[in-house]
């Protein structure tokens, strides 16, 4: 870790905690930065303030008023979920204060070589995967992985070395709040419409991902999926080497798919038979991870024994387990409809859909083609659970029940469903409705399935 960056000694008010604000307040004092933290959430129940406190921090807990805030601050770090529609936020903005988010303080401060992924879809997956790849690689000592992966770029950069690579998978909210983020090698995995009830427009969720590029310069690399023609548009705004991916044409440099083999850079590599995780999305992901390991040096045998080995991420079609004929998916990760047509696309037996969660004013007719002929039972609980319901008829599934909650659901998916179907949950929505992380809401779901297994044994 560097001793000292433009962030040193500065005033800094930490907006939100959760483990980012945590780690990042945490890294400011040790900056020797004058650090205060406000969360909405009182004291009695916050952890993370409590142990702040007893740091020596000063913690203000159970508001966010805009009067918190005054010009002597010089900068805002923002939790990414954070609105900046939210009071606070809108006062630093009129008072000129710069609104930033952990990555951008983390970046400044790190010696390591930073590898930076984003995407709508598969950013998890590719983060992981580049990151078990370059464990192969002589360049390297090390290798982590951080960021919305679920751990604090804040925390790695303290113990990564110059010698070392830090692959971080980076949200359009974490890159928004970015100013000089400059990694050495950026992925952009692909782009659909969501989250727009935060960015409002689809052209304000793009530009904020493509701060990943910004920065970027002729010696950097900027890996971009060749699929759509807006994404090679986008890659005419980066400065960088562009290292294009692509499973439906063969490209000049890159990685692509013929014939089932993929190449990089007019090398063969691996069938995609051998790539353990299902669905055409995840040749995709392979794709985005060789183009980076290849880069690296990593070599083709260490390569195909990653793609051979790896089962996937928790709770991204994952699989949980098999019993009575019926096999567990666990996809809570799938928090827009995107991520749910992958996820349907991905399994060739009947379908048991376990789906619904948070109301963010949109449909789910664009699930229609998706649902015909492969969903063979829906259940569906929560908020978008009508509208969920209203797309299913549409798309002629005949068997449609609706219950209160995801415990409710599982049992009644296993009752639904017969021997040889599979049994997934794919919300198409985010979990904030009835829990506070798609994590938790996956967690639960395995529990209710292990649950389910001591029962019907």
């Amino acid at each position: 870790m560097k001793t000292e960056s433009n962030y040193s000694n500065k005033k800094f008010l930490v907006l939100g905690l959760a483990k980012s604000g945590f780690a990042v307040a945490n890294l400011l004092k040790k900056m020797g930065s004058d650090v205060t933290v406000v969360d909405s959430n009182p004291l009695e129940k916050n952890t993370e303030a409590q142990e702040l406190i007893d740091a020596g921090f000063k913690v203000i807990t159970g508001s966010n008023d805009a009067s918190l805030i005054d010009e002597s601050f010089d900068y805002l770090v923002k939790n990414p979920g954070i609105n900046y529609s939210n009071e606070l936020v809108q006062q630093a903005q009129n008072l000129n204060i710069p609104v930033i988010t952990e990555p951008e303080i983390a970046y400044s401060m790190s010696d390591a070589t930073m590898i930076a992924v984003t995407g709508t879809n598969g950013k998890t997956t590719v983060t992981t995967l580049i990151q078990l790849m370059l464990k192969h690689s002589s360049e390297f000592r090390n290798s982590y992985y951080a960021g919305n992966i679920g751990i604090p770029i804040s925390d790695v950069i303290q113990k990564a070395t110059k010698d070392d690579v830090i692959v971080t998978e980076l949200s359009s909210f974490q890159l928004q709040g970015t100013i000089d983020l400059h990694p050495h090698v950026a992925v952009l995995n692909n782009i659909y419409s969501t989250h727009l009830d935060f960015h409002k427009t689809r052209e304000n969720y793009i530009k904020a991902k493509m701060h990943i590029t910004k920065n970027q310069n002729a010696d950097d690399y900027f890996v971009v999926n060749w699929n759509t023609e807006e994404w090679r548009n986008l890659a005419k705004q980066s400065k960088a080497q562009i290292l294009p991916f692509s499973d439906i044409q063969e490209l000049n440099h890159g990685a692509f798919v013929k014939d089932d083999i993929i190449y990089c850079n007019n090398e063969a590599i691996m069938n995609i038979k051998d790539i353990q995780i299902p669905g055409e999305h995840n040749v995709q992901n392979a794709l985005a991870a060789i183009n980076v390991a290849k880069l690296y040096g990593v070599k083709n045998e260490d390569i195909i024994e990653v793609l051979s080995s790896f089962r996937g991420v928790k709770h991204r079609i994952q699989y949980v387990d098999t019993f009575g004929g019926h096999k567990f998916y666990n996809d809570s990760k799938a928090t827009n409809v995107e991520a749910t047509i992958v996820a349907l696309t991905a399994f060739e037996s009947p379908i048991t859909l376990i789906a619904g969660g948070l109301d963010r004013g949109n449909g789910f007719d664009e699930l229609i083609p998706s649902l015909k002929g492969k969903v063979k039972n829906l259940v569906v609980y929560g908020q978008t659970a009508d509208k969920v319901i209203k797309s299913a008829e549409k798309a002629n599934v005949s068997n449609i029940v609706k219950v209160e909650n995801l415990t409710q659901a599982v049992p009644e998916a296993y009752k639904q469903s017969d021997n040889g179907d599979v049994i997934l949950l794919s919300p198409a929505a985010a979990s904030w409705d009835q829990f506070h992380t798609f994590e938790e809401r996956g967690d639960q779901f395995i529990q209710e399935v292990e649950t389910l297994k001591g029962e019907v044994k």
